[in-house]
């Protein structure tokens, strides 16, 4: 069966982004003309998913409205004791909408465990709601995830890019092994190591396929960097476990821009509108003339 269910963590605090996120989720910021993850499920609408389950936080009921079909009406269920579930139709092209709030922030690993009763024994796709894959969203790694993770019969396929050796800190770290035509094995992955012990350059780029064995780890990993619950952490479980784990490389232009930091958000927010059809032009002539940039 192909899978066609994706959990979008949107639940982070953007505290790196204050003032500008003290009243909008970073998620919402626009990227030249449309909010950051409106490009996360166009993205994962072109890979054939039909259900996108956003995992979201008190405070950021704005990422729900911006996707929610006002002639519909929705209605709160109840998942579980600790997670409350918005079900309802949402503009998104044919993506069937929902979410679950996860209740404190304790990390990328119990965010995506509250999605549990909503995943119910599929696989499924992750993206992190905060990241675009491409200039205008257009990467299309997810759909290749998905066809190896398929064909190979794998337990866990992820995306990742190279990064250079001053960067591997702030990511989870692939250790390589054997290497096919279009995926590697991972032999093991690390979070956010020194850069001295590094097993490489292979970043983890925001884009996963899991099948729901994922959530028996979770559900056993004990807090890790941070004090959160790291996703990262339950993969390493699963691979030392025997988990067939593969790793796929993003493409030359399938950059990653993390809207998580000010520097990250204006070269998105100029690069988004440098390639725009319509204003791009303008706007790179506006560039050429500008006081600002001569000076």
């Amino acid at each position: 069966m192909s899978v066609e269910l994706a959990v979008v963590p949107v639940a982070g605090q953007g505290t790196r982004m204050l003032p500008l996120t003290r009243g909008i989720p970073k998620e919402m910021l626009p990227v030249a003309d449309k909010p950051v993850v409106q490009y996360v499920a166009e993205e994962l609408e072109r890979a054939g998913i039909r259900h996108m389950l956003l995992v979201t936080a008190a405070g950021k009921s704005a990422i729900e409205d911006h996707f929610e079909n006002r002639d519909a009406l929705t209605q709160k269920l109840s998942v579980s004791g600790n997670t409350e579930l918005l079900n309802g139709r949402r503009t998104c092209g044919n993506l069937t909408c929902s979410a679950v709030r996860q209740p404190q922030p304790l990390g990328l690993g119990q965010a995506i465990l509250c999605s549990r009763a909503v995943v119910d024994g599929r696989s499924f796709v992750v993206a992190l709601g905060d990241s675009i894959l491409g200039c205008r969203g257009q990467g299309r790694v997810v759909e290749r995830l998905i066809e190896v993770f398929e064909r190979e019969v794998a337990d866990v396929v992820i995306a990742f890019e190279n990064v250079s050796a001053d960067q591997v800190h702030r990511y989870g770290i692939a250790d390589v092994g054997r290497a096919a035509e279009d995926y590697f094995e991972l032999a093991g992955i690390v979070e956010k190591p020194h850069r001295d012990h590094a097993p490489s350059q292979y970043a983890v780029a925001a884009r996963y396929v899991f099948r729901p064995g994922i959530f028996d780890h979770l559900a056993q990993t004990t807090a890790g960097a941070g004090a959160e619950i790291q996703l990262t952490d339950a993969i390493a479980r699963w691979t030392d476990q025997g988990g067939r784990v593969l790793g796929v490389l993003t493409a030359d232009d399938e950059q990653r821009y993390d809207i998580g930091g000010m520097d990250s958000y204006f070269r998105a927010f100029v690069d988004f509108v440098m390639d725009h059809p319509q204003h791009g032009r303008e706007f790179v002539a506006y560039l050429r003339g500008s006081q600002a940039v001569r000076s």
